[in-house]
């Protein structure tokens, strides 16, 4: 299917910058690159993270499609430098650097857990750098900044986008509990952004010890949208229904392995008359509406007007400073795998990547339901669909 709202990033981890290019975004959008920022620092935030943040500083420079502020309508591009660079100049040079050069040495040994033995495999090559530049959760980044300006056009029509962190190890909020929006948005600024303190407290005590064995850990989010009207997405084919399109933009994720709408983790243990949303009215409103929202906000391919609930597992990061056992791509022989940067575990900043992702798919499903070359037009779209809705 072809997207409204497309979106492509590139860049390699410890090369140049990152590029985000975003196609589909309606001309007459405000746009703040302060805003985008926020987000940029908030992605390099939580407690357990490594070296890297204290060098990377992410800001956003918009190279193309915003004029005096606002979205001209054509693609827009962003950019965010990777301050490391001048330290890999010579490894990452993009021309040719003379044979028997030091930053011409192969990475050979790949990591457990990694892409890079995969990649080298799929790509015909033996130096393993070639592909964990570009595997690297870096590139997220360029995602967030795109996320960024997708939550702007969202909020313009009262759709927000908030994460917060539900596990870490074996310290987890207790089965099919819900945390209320104002208390996601509260935890927003703690160390791992989770809404409740004792439970953050013992979510940091798990990766005080993960961090002193040599070791990681994993988690999970909960990615949670608002104000999202009935009607996006559609039952009519896989690729258009909504489920399929959240689950697998949060699964694309570096890290993520399981993605859940709403109480799908509890689905199969449930009984049918237990586990579905009651349907109710009321009149005042003149809506329809839900006492509970175990289906995540998402009934037949297509949002039903109650939030959005996404969770996502986490695996421990693959990058140990105790590193795993692994074969040499050149001589075969057996060596400890190599070791770059690396956390103790990323799930604040996953989180933020997660909202992203959430609000790209939302802004392109909200487009393609309200589509439009400009704001006033999409907007005139979207107040008709609501008086619609009012008279049904």
């Amino acid at each position: 299917m072809l997207r409204v709202l497309r979106f492509q990033t590139a860049g390699e981890s410890h090369g140049e910058g990152l590029t985000a290019i975003l196609d589909g975004m309606p001309a007459g959008l405000p746009i703040d690159a302060a805003a985008i920022d926020r987000d940029l620092t908030r992605r390099q935030g939580g407690y357990g993270r490594g070296g890297r943040m204290k060098i990377e500083s992410d800001q956003v420079r918009i190279l193309g499609g915003v004029r005096h502020g606002r979205t001209l309508g054509g693609p827009i591009a962003l950019h965010i430098a990777n301050r490391d660079a001048p330290n890999w100049k010579k490894v990452m040079a993009v021309g040719p650097v003379p044979a028997g050069d030091e930053a011409a040495k192969a990475l050979t040994r790949p990591r457990p857990g990694h892409a890079d033995l995969a990649g080298a495999l799929k790509y015909d090559t033996h130096d393993a750098r070639d592909i964990l530049e570009r595997a690297s959760a870096r590139e997220t980044a360029a995602r967030v900044a795109a996320g960024a300006v997708a939550k702007r056009l969202l909020g313009t029509f009262g759709i927000e986008v908030l994460s917060h962190t539900v596990q870490v190890g074996g310290a987890a909020r207790p089965a099919g509990a819900a945390t209320a929006w104002e208390a996601i948005a509260a935890a927003e600024g703690t160390a791992l952004r989770v809404a409740e303190p004792d439970l953050e407290r013992r979510m940091i005590e798990e990766i005080d010890r993960a961090r002193a064995a040599g070791d990681s850990v994993g988690g999970a989010f909960e990615v949670v949208a608002r104000g999202v009207p009935p009607g996006l997405g559609s039952h009519r084919q896989w690729d258009l229904r909504l489920s399929a399109r959240l689950t697998a933009a949060v699964a694309s994720i570096p890290s993520v392995r399981a993605v859940a709408l709403g109480d799908g983790e509890e689905a199969p243990a449930a009984r049918g008359s237990a586990y579905h949303d009651p349907i109710l009215y009321d009149a005042g409103a003149r809506r329809f509406h839900r006492p509970t929202n175990r289906a995540g906000g998402v009934e037949g391919g297509m949002s039903n007007g109650e939030p959005i609930r996404l969770l996502a597992r986490v695996k421990p990061l693959s990058t140990l400073p105790r590193p795993l056992p692994s074969a040499d791509l050149v001589t075969k022989e057996a060596f400890e795998a190599q070791v770059e940067r690396t956390d103790t575990i990323a799930i604040a900043a996953a989180g933020v990547v997660g909202e992203a992702m959430t609000a790209l798919v939302l802004a392109d499903a909200f487009l393609e339901k309200f589509g439009g070359d400009s704001l006033g037009e999409i907007a005139r779209h979207h107040a008709g669909y609501l008086e619609q809705l009012r008279r049904f």
